[in-house]
């Protein structure tokens, strides 16, 4: 049904909470720049009409520019997700922090990402006298970032625990705020999260003094403690293969520590203060074990006492398509010193929780930056002119826009409930079916915001026309980021096909599991009396059917068409998901009609892709031509 995305709906769901500008729609009007009294031109000395363009003259109008105001207090959406998912003593408490940061955001980080963007890293090998220098430059403003990460605390909260399960909700809130407007500093404070993640799982951290210290700087809001971490997984022959790419090698040391001999492809976070690494161990006869069992996990400090760099060259920077704030480069680590820290042969499976903060992130990334165009858009829409009258007085942009909106919000919510979920079992709460549930969400959730994201940017760039291509509005390198949120973490593929491997080795639990919290939330639901619910809901209710029979009959029995179909898969599982949450929050008492509209829309596109495309004959099979 489309009667909600009339221009009434539509201006209710994008300009919400917007900052009203009086008689807008005036401004279009031809006024000549006046100051003091008398006529200042030679036309009007002489009683002639103006000529707008004379001489120098650059014309009269200039378009006003959109404003990232209190990015907390203008998404109603977000504070009416937090409202319903936290306790309220926890939702009292932390809301006027995420308004105070909110308006923080506005006021001054979004002009520091902005500054990020314009003064990029750029190294430099050797000084003027040839010698090796390898100094990696970065801006005033990225450094400041850095200062504000640590004073907000954005990678403390979860680790400080002040509000149980609830932390790692408030975190990512918080971050949801910050990521879009932090010039990519969100980065390396996603590779810091990680590292905190493996310590705090690690039984070594509370033993070695080394790890606590690393824990303590990296969970610090004192920004001369406060301490970031990279991640250096990816070698030449790398990507997602991590076991059979990593080549580094590892040669023991008499006091125990390693000596690090190898070449990274991608080090994101150059600049980090520490990293975690792979590298395979090699014996006393200069053997090594390859493939997964002979990778370990390394712990390293990127400079030694002396302020040196630790046996680390920097061979370039990358040249990426966007996200050239974060300073990623090709290293060669020749005699770097470093400290086993996972066991011997268990540096994959020590990458997994570092996997689940990472990905997180990813998803939040995405979520904030959906977000982001979309308030800057809809204040656009208030400022911009065409055609006699503004764009928000336009059915059909308006629209466009409540599409955005629809998306943006069950982009938002699907990360809130994945950190609820992380939120439990970081604090040892959660059920086993809650673990299970998080272990095929997780992938689902990054693999499809990410998707949602650069969509979303794409369509929000052009709803500003000609201006949304322009470098210096800084709108275009929102689009260029974006991109990289489908390939950072695992592709599209890489995730659909972790997908079917959480399936299968936990012998099809994890599919049980989440047909069961999305049939729970909708039975939930049933007492609703709204007619847009009601009507979401057996949508759902018949794709959620739809799937689990596709899955019990036809994919069950031929594994290499279940690979083909894991892209559709996950599009299905992710699309039915988010589904089963937005009908669960306009059901909350508190909704509104418009939280209806919002769910009825979102159900109203194809839930089930997978079916649809595997009766199209899509998918590893020819049609049927008697269906």
């Amino acid at each position: 049904m489309w009667q909600f995305a009339c221009k009434n709906f539509a201006r209710t769901v994008t300009l919400r909470n917007v900052r009203t500008f009086p008689c807008r729609q005036k401004s279009s009007a031809t006024k000549l720049s006046q100051s003091g009294s008398g006529p200042r031109t030679w036309e009007e000395r002489n009683g002639l009409p103006p000529v707008p363009f004379r001489k120098a003259a650059r014309g009269t109008f200039f378009q006003e520019k959109p404003i990232l105001g209190n990015v907390y207090k203008e998404d109603y959406a977000l504070k009416s997700f937090l409202e319903r998912l936290l306790p309220q003593s926890v939702y009292h408490e932390i809301s006027p922090e995420l308004e105070r940061f909110g308006a923080r955001v506005g006021a001054e980080i979004d002009a520091l990402g902005l500054e990020c963007d314009k003064n990029l890293p750029h190294h430099q090998p050797f000084d003027a006298w040839g010698n090796r220098v390898d100094e990696l430059i970065t801006s005033n403003a990225w450094k400041k970032q850095k200062i504000i990460a640590a004073e907000e605390g954005i990678v403390a909260i979860p680790y400080e625990n002040k509000h149980g399960p609830w932390s790692r909700v408030h975190q990512v809130a918080k971050h949801m705020l910050y990521t879009s407007s932090s010039g990519l500093y969100s980065c390396p404070l996603a590779m810091t999260d990680g590292a905190l993640q493996f310590f705090r799982r690690s039984p070594t951290t509370s033993s070695n003094p080394v790890f606590t210290n690393a824990f303590s700087r990296l969970m610090s809001r004192d920004p001369d403690h406060f301490w970031t971490s990279g991640q250096w997984m990816t070698e030449r022959r790398g990507g997602s293969d991590v076991a059979d790419g990593t080549e580094t090698l590892a040669i023991p040391q008499a006091d125990g520590t390693f000596k690090l001999y190898g070449y990274k492809w991608f080090s994101s976070a150059t600049d980090a203060d520490m990293t975690l690494t792979l590298a395979r161990i090699v014996d006393e006869e200069g053997s090594y074990i390859k493939g997964t069992k002979g990778v370990s996990m390394f712990y390293l400090e990127t400079r030694r006492q002396d302020g040196s760099l630790n046996g680390i060259e920097i061979q370039k920077l990358k040249d990426k398509l966007g996200t050239k704030q974060v300073p990623t480069a090709e290293l060669l680590l020749d005699g770097t010193d470093a400290i086993l820290a996972s066991d011997p042969g268990r540096g994959v499976p020590g990458i997994t929780p570092m996997l689940t903060i990472t990905r997180l992130h990813n998803a939040l990334s995405s979520a904030s930056a959906m977000r982001k165009i979309l308030l800057l858009a809809r204040d656009y829409s208030l400022k911009r002119t065409a055609f006699g009258k503004l764009i928000s007085d336009h059915p059909l942009h308006m629209q466009t826009l409540a599409k955005m909106e629809i998306d943006t919000r069950g982009a938002q919510l699907f990360v809130l409930d994945a950190a609820r979920l992380l939120g439990l079992e970081e604090t040892n709460q959660a059920s086993e079916e809650e673990s299970l549930l998080m272990r095929i969400v997780t992938p689902l959730l990054k693999l499809y915001t990410a998707k949602m994201a650069i969509a979303t940017v794409s369509e929000g760039l052009e709803s500003f026309g000609g201006q949304g291509y322009i470098e210096d509005t800084g709108l275009p390198g929102m689009l260029r980021d974006a991109q990289v949120l489908s390939i950072w973490e695992g592709t599209t593929n890489i995730l659909s096909l972790d997908v079917l491997r959480s399936v299968l080795k936990s012998q099809g639990q994890t599919l049980q599991v989440f047909f069961k919290a999305v049939s729970s939330r909708l039975e939930g639901a049933s007492d609703c009396n709204l007619a847009a619910v009601k009507e979401a809901t057996k949508r759902m209710q018949q794709a959620s059917s739809d799937v689990q029979g596709l899955l019990k009959s036809a994919l069950s029995e031929n594994p290499e068409v279940m690979e083909m179909a894991a892209r559709d898969l996950a599009y299905s599982l992710s699309r039915l998901y988010i589904g089963s949450l937005l009908v669960e929050h306009a059901s909350w008492s508190e909704a509104t009609q418009e939280d209806a509209m919002v769910a009825q829309r979102w159900c109203e596109q194809d839930l089930r892709p997978v079916v649809t495309n595997y009766k199209n004959g899509h998918i590893g099979q020819t049609r049927n031509s008697d269906e």
